[in-house]
């Protein structure tokens, strides 16, 4: 089982985007949608999971959500529709 994860939200398709990692995905998404916490997501309106990956330690994911953040968003949406095409919104998927 993963311990860490890196993701992207998305306002909506090719919205305001939101790279982050965590050691819990679903909680941690649970929290964004809910606004529990202050901050650019809430502000913006960023709430949908879009893309994530699974890493075996924190500072892995860590250190991929950094790498991402630096790039072009160009790249960024390439690497969602990727994995993602439709844009959908994966939160749902990780309760299955």
């Amino acid at each position: 089982m993963p311990a860490a994860y890196f993701y992207i939200l998305a306002s909506e398709r090719n919205g305001t985007l939101y790279c982050g990692s965590t050691a819990g995905l679903a909680n941690r998404v649970f929290e964004h949608k809910g606004h529990l916490r202050p901050g650019f997501t809430s502000r913006y309106g960023v709430t949908r999971l879009v893309y994530y990956e699974a890493y075996d330690r924190l500072m892995d994911a860590r250190s991929r959500e950094y790498k991402v953040k630096k790039w072009r968003r160009a790249w960024k949406l390439a690497l969602i529709e990727s994995m993602n095409p439709q844009w959908l919104d994966l939160y749902e998927s990780l309760a299955n």
